[in-house]
């Protein structure tokens, strides 16, 4: 009676695994890269979301403290420890357990031996290249939080810049309420000279007018004796 092959099955069920862990990962990722795109959108202009600097703080430390956890997450996968237990479970799964029955199929030991090989190569892909998405995601964020640090620079920068322009135009209006002050305190005694070379002019006036009337009076006088 012909027995199917086992690595097959169990290729199968891999293949199943491996693709709902790919579906979960990509979901997962889609969640954690949502918060640093949204937060990258509204820390580049707060002023339309109403947010102040500490929501920002906040913000931003949700997005660390989340890169930390994924980080840990990461690193204990990577772990050898991780990786053996991985590694130890995927051949007892395939192979059986050497403490249990055997299973009814019992291949030669070249079979076990270029089975375990293919398992540990698959395995090493897979570990490989969800280390590699998981470093492209990492770079990913890291260039968005340069981003959103540039953005705050910038606005730290252009406030300083209006901030230097204001007091530049408070020292100019100073200075022009000084000028304006003096020259209105010079027309003041322009004025005032003008009021008094004015009065020393009408002063003058009545004199020669009173002198003129006392000659006259004088002819007359004269004239009258005369006569």
């Amino acid at each position: 009676m012909s027995m199917e092959d086992p690595f097959f099955v169990v290729k199968c069920e891999v293949q199943k695994a491996v693709n709902t862990a790919q579906g979960l990962y990509q979901r997962w990722s889609e969640l954690l890269q949502d918060p640093s795109v949204n937060a990258s959108i509204v820390e580049s202009n707060p002023k339309k979301f109403n947010l102040d600097a500490v929501e920002l703080t906040k913000r931003k430390g949700f997005i660390t403290s989340t890169r930390q956890t994924v980080k840990e997450m990461k690193d204990h996968m990577s772990s050898p420890t991780a990786l053996a237990m991985s590694d130890k479970k995927n051949r007892q799964a395939l192979l059986g357990d050497s403490g249990s029955q055997g299973p009814i199929w019992q291949p030669g030991p070249d079979k076990y031996t270029r089975l375990d090989q293919e398992l540990r190569t698959a395995n090493s892909l897979f570990i490989d290249e969800q280390q590699t998405q998981q470093q492209l995601m990492a770079e990913q964020q890291d260039e968005q939080l340069e981003l959103v640090s540039g953005t705050i620079g910038v606005l730290k920068n252009m406030s300083e810049r209006i901030g230097m322009e204001l007091d530049e135009q408070t020292v100019m209006l100073d200075d022009f309420s000084n000028e304006m002050e003096g020259t209105h305190s010079r027309l003041d005694n322009v004025m005032k000279k003008l009021a008094k070379v004015s009065n020393m002019t009408t002063d003058r006036r009545q004199w020669c007018a009173i002198g003129i009337l006392l000659a006259i009076l004088l002819v007359v006088i004269i004239l009258f004796l005369i006569l």
